[in-house]
């Protein structure tokens, strides 16, 4: 009896089987979400991409207002335009609106004290904001300053503003080595630092002003295209572009290998009076040493500049960090609290990465251990053996009001925004 209502039992779990088997195979397939750029970006655990738009033009430096709108600097005209906003009107998370204005290209955005800022390659302007910080007036902005260098090299005018109404403003310098035309002399001293290779200083209330209103802050700085004011150390940060060209007058001192991974990208602490020594010396991160530049007179050994500052931070060469920010929001969490993420736009031959934001952890206000990729695989394809074109390049950083990061790309015209949930 036992045995037969097992037998029993056996059998209707099997009919039950059955029957649920060729129901679940009956079933509408579950939908298969497609992967998107946003996917393809790697980030730490923890944390997701979106994509907020594409194709929206040459993307440089962006900001975010305090109700959630993007304001990104476009470095070519988009339909006669240079400046994007993007805004989600109804807070769903899908960006709804967007316009362009402005008639100038440039890379430097921001928000403070009520007015957004933007650069040209000349000089910075103003346009009043609302109580929402949404644009009175977008056809006539305040020019604070104009007139700065502009030769087409590393002519972006990326700036800051501190918080006693200075506004700093990077002026780069269009020869990379500063050597005499032809030659691989340098030009001594090199007369480029009077007007560029540096950081100036202007009123940020005083309108009209020109190059000779400024204060030259910080010097020897080939090209710092990513600033930030410190608000904990209350002091200015820039990440600098290095030189190259060693290859060309200089196989006695330097081998292929060597021009490829010198000098380091950098990033420094400046304040007022500072030289960091460009174009006399670099800084050699495998020797992390200030080697004297070979147009004068250096042999990739001896070191000089005594005198001039000391990177914080060495990062391989040709990076190409293009935007600082220091993270102060309570979305991430708390490693990120106070330290730097920089947006770099290059790709290095030494580490065989690169189109990457990356992060720098702060202890009091000081760096901490090494530096770390954040978020990578902008570029869409394995950069050792690339299988197509580069897809994205960061370039620009924002918090937005809820302490998630933005990025731009200047390549393929996208703005991304990563978040983290636990």
């Amino acid at each position: 009896m036992k045995q037969s209502f097992v037998r029993s039992s056996y059998a209707l779990a099997s009919l039950v089987g059955v029957i649920g088997l060729f129901s679940y195979k009956n079933l509408p397939e579950p939908p298969v979400k497609k992967p998107t750029a946003a996917d393809a970006i790697k980030l730490p655990a923890g944390f997701s991409a979106t994509i907020l738009g594409s194709e929206l033009g040459s993307t440089r430096h962006i900001t975010v207002s305090k109700n959630g709108d993007v304001y990104a600097k476009l470095s070519k005209l988009k339909d006669g335009k240079g400046i994007l906003l993007m805004r989600d009107t109804n807070k769903d998370g899908v960006i709804d609106e967007t316009k362009y204005f402005g008639n100038y290209p440039g890379t430097g955005i921001t928000i403070k004290n009520g007015y957004l800022y933007a650069s040209s390659n000349t000089g910075v302007l103003r346009y009043k904001l609302n109580a929402n910080e949404e644009i009175i007036d977008p056809e006539n902005p305040e020019k604070i300053v104009d007139g700065l260098v502009d030769k087409g090299r590393d002519n972006a005018k990326p700036f800051v503003l501190d918080n006693a109404n200075n506004i700093y403003v990077t002026v780069g310098s269009y020869n990379d080595p500063c050597r005499e035309k032809g030659s691989g002399k340098g030009i001594m001293p090199c007369s480029i630092l009077d007007s560029a290779g540096g950081i100036w200083k202007f009123n940020a209330e005083k309108m009209n002003q020109t190059f000779s209103d400024g204060i030259r802050y910080a010097t020897g700085l080939k090209n710092a295209v990513g600033t930030a004011w410190n608000s904990k150390t209350n002091s200015l940060f820039a990440t600098v572009h290095g030189r190259g060209q060693f290859h060309d007058f200089y196989p006695q001192f330097y081998t292929p290998q060597q021009s490829a991974e010198l000098p380091a990208e950098t990033l420094y602490e400046l304040h007022q009076g500072d030289d960091a020594g460009w174009p006399y010396v670099y800084y050699d991160q495998f020797q992390k040493k200030k080697i004297v530049a070979p147009e004068y007179g250096g042999d990739g050994k001896k070191t000089g500049g005594e005198k001039a500052i000391n990177p914080i931070v060495a990062f391989p060469a040709h990076l190409g960090p293009n935007d600082l920010l220091f993270y102060t929001g309570k979305m991430f969490p708390a490693k990120y609290r106070n330290g730097a993420f920089i947006a770099f736009h290059g790709q290095s031959p030494e580490l065989k990465k690169g189109y990457l934001v990356a992060f720098v952890p702060f202890v009091n206000n000081k760096p901490s251990g090494k530096w770390e990729i954040f978020a990578d695989n902008f570029a869409g394809t394995d950069l050792v053996k690339p299988t197509g074109p580069i897809q994205h390049r960061p370039c620009g950083l924002a918090q937005g009001p809820d302490g998630a990061l933005y990025v731009s790309d200047d390549l393929g015209g996208t703005i991304y925004r990563i978040a983290y949930k636990k």
